[in-house]
This record gives structure tokens, sequence and C-alpha cells, in this order.
């Protein structure tokens, strides 16, 4: 009889979005095969989805070179103990989800373990420091990538690297028609909703929502019949956004739930530079894109960053038809002005929403997270074979 060989496979996610694209893994692990075991580091969906945490990173979620260095000895202090953890537990194999300064070190003590590594969503080597391809490749037996323009610098470098879509095509999807969802969220037909999305991390809640909070006062004192919304990430200070706004002056209405359906209600947004860009393109909602970092970081990416555009559908057709401000680009005459190209009626509005469609054709079909999910369970049992 064929002994049966019952895999254990460890994931790192360091952030909110990593923490969707776990929940997307283990739920498509778990339905191919339930006898898995799934630990590691994570947020409250991947735990949700049935992974078994040893910490969950929301006390961990930092950006820009100055913030890591203010927080390091807690975040070594968190390398060291998922070191033990994996140690004591001796995953068949160890999944990084992005994150990749952290992941990083975390897969050089995997290596010394003798653990397998398997990297989903790569650092962005073709972004900057693109020596990161050939030493990621020595301690990674595989690669997927969620974009088919970071295969080149991998392929160059020698990685075991393959593009099968982006998640995001299955995930991002509105639960309600477009004018259902405007009667649900109490949306008049005769006002143009714009979102404000600062983003789930602090820093950026900071660096960027008094900003966007200026440049909707400046937009209302425009156009009257503008309603102004911010979609309220899990996790986040709820309680600070509402300080910010009450200090702005500006009405703006918090929603908590059905993200995605106010989205596709929505006109235009005004929305951090992430992830939640590709979602916005997703759902044919054009924003104006912002990105600011602390001095200090700002002027250290300047020497490492080499990129034309910051926004992922930008970037995916080479051009930047979705304005984007960065840094002390970002005031609130730029944002208004660039808000109002977007409202309906504007011809801008249709060239950015059809090069939006082009970029996501981009993205490949759905079921993306089932066809990583696949290789992720056939190099585990690949390697777990091979002990």
């Amino acid at each position: 009889m064929q002994e049966v060989i019952r895999m254990k496979i460890m994931f790192s996610a360091g952030e909110a979005s990593g923490d969707v694209h776990g929940e997307q893994l283990a739920t498509s692990i778990l339905r191919m095969d339930p006898s898995v075991e799934l630990i590691g580091f994570g947020g409250a969906q991947m735990e949700q989805a049935g992974v078994r945490l040893y910490e969950n990173f929301a006390d961990y979620n930092v950006m820009g070179v100055w913030e890591v260095l203010k927080n390091l000895r807690r975040i070594l202090k968190l390398l060291d103990g998922l070191t033990a953890f994996m140690r004591e537990e001796r995953p068949d194999l160890l999944v990084l989800i992005d994150y990749p300064d952290f992941n990083w070190r975390l897969a050089k003590r995997a290596k010394q373990l003798g653990i397998p590594v398997f990297s989903y969503i790569p650092p962005s080597a073709w972004a900057w420091r693109k020596g990161r391809a050939k030493s990621c490749a020595k301690l990674a037996d595989e690669f997927v990538a969620i974009f088919p323009h970071e295969l080149p610098v991998y392929e160059a470098a020698g990685a075991n690297i393959s593009f099968v879509g982006n998640p995001l095509v299955d995930k991002v999807r509105a639960k309600m028609p477009r004018e259902e969802a405007r009667r649900y969220f109490r949306i008049p037909a005769d006002k143009t909703a714009v979102l404000l999305m600062p983003g789930s991390r602090r820093q950026e809640i900071e660096l960027l929502l008094p900003a966007m909070l200026q440049g909707a006062k400046l937009l209302l004192e425009r156009r009257p019949d503008t309603l102004l919304l911010l979609p309220v990430a899990d996790g986040i200070d709820e309680s600070r956004i509402r300080q910010l706004i009450d200090a702005a002056g500006v009405p703006v209405k918090l929603v908590h739930d059905d993200r995605y359906s106010l989205m596709g209600a929505a006109d235009a947004a005004v929305a951090t530079s992430g992830t939640v860009i590709m979602e916005a393109a997703l759902l044919d909602l054009p924003c104006v894109v912002l990105y600011r970092l602390s001095p200090l970081s700002y002027a250290i990416g300047r020497l490492l960053v080499h990129v034309e555009n910051f926004s992922l559908p930008n970037i995916l057709l080479g051009e930047q038809f979705e304005r984007e401000l960065l840094q002390d680009e970002v005031t609130p005459e730029n944002i208004a002005g660039e808000l109002e190209k977007l409202y309906p009626g504007h011809p801008h509005r249709k060239l950015v929403v059809d090069k939006l469609q082009a970029a996501c054709a981009k993205l490949g079909g759905p079921g993306a997270s089932f066809r990583v999910a696949e290789k992720i369970l056939a190099a585990a049992r690949r390697l777990a074979t091979a002990k």
C-alpha cells in the first residue's frame, strides 16, 4: 500500500493585500486537498480560511525606510520567532507572499533549516535593485508572478518563474449592479460620487488623507453636486480618520461594507498607489493616484527606484494615462483639478476608462489563485517525496 504523505505548508504574508492573496490560496489548497495543514504569519482572512497563525501581521505593518528602522527590534524579534516556529513545525514548503524585505530574510532562515521556498509575488526587481533577482533565484525553488512584465528579469537570473494570471480578476466583483448599489449607498442620481481611498497603513493615512480632504474641499466649492465617500478598510484606526475629517471640515460619508460594490457605484476616486488602483481599474473606476513617503524614505527611494510610472495600470500599458501625483505634487489644487477631469461627461474620462480596460486585459483570465494553488501543492508534494 502506498504511504499517504500528509503535507504541511507555511505561509508568510505581512500586509493586507498579502492576507487577501493568502486567503484565496488557502481556500483553493484545502478544496483540492483537505488533509493539508496550513500554518504561518498573516491576517484575519487567512486565519478564517484555515491557516493556523503564529502571529497576526497587524502590529508589524509599517512602510518606509525610517519607519522600518524605528521598528527594527520588534521586526527582528518576529523573524527569530518565526524561525523557531519553522524549526519546530518543519513545514514541507514555505510560501512567501509579497512583503519582500521581511520575507526574503525569512527565506534565508528556511534554507538554512532545509525547508524549500516558493515565492508568490516576488520582489519588483524589474523596477529597482535588479540584482535581487539573482539572490532570490538562489533561495527559492519556484516563483509565480502576478504581472507579465515581472518575468524577464527573473528568467535572466535563472529563476523557475511563471505567470498564470492575476487573482484580482476573480476577487474583484461588485455584488450589486451599479444602479442598485447607488441606491444601497444612498447616492442621489444628481450627485457625482467621489471616493477617498487613503490606504490601510497608518503612515499612508497621515501623509495623504489631509491632502485628499483639502482637495475634496476645493472640489466641493467648484462642484457642489459632489458626494464624498470613504471606504473604511479592515483594521485601520477609524477614530483617527474621523479626527482628520472633522479637522478639515469636509462632509465625508464613511462606508464599512461591500467595498467593491461601492467602487462600482462611484464615478471617480483619489487613492493611494497600491493594489486598490488595480481593483478600481477592474471596476472601471478612474483614479487620481497619489504616493508620498517621509522625506528620508523618499530621498533613499529616488536613488534605488528607476521607473517611469508607479501605478499598476500605467505600468501595464507603459504610459501614464491615469494621473499620478508624487511627493510634492500631492497638493489640494492638483487633486481637485485632476478629479474634475474624471467626472461623467468630461472627454478625458472616456479615454482613461478605455485604457483601464486595456490594462486589465493583460491580467489573464479567471482562476489564477486555483492555478497558483495547484503549483504550490505540486511543489510541496514533489519536495516532500524527495526528502
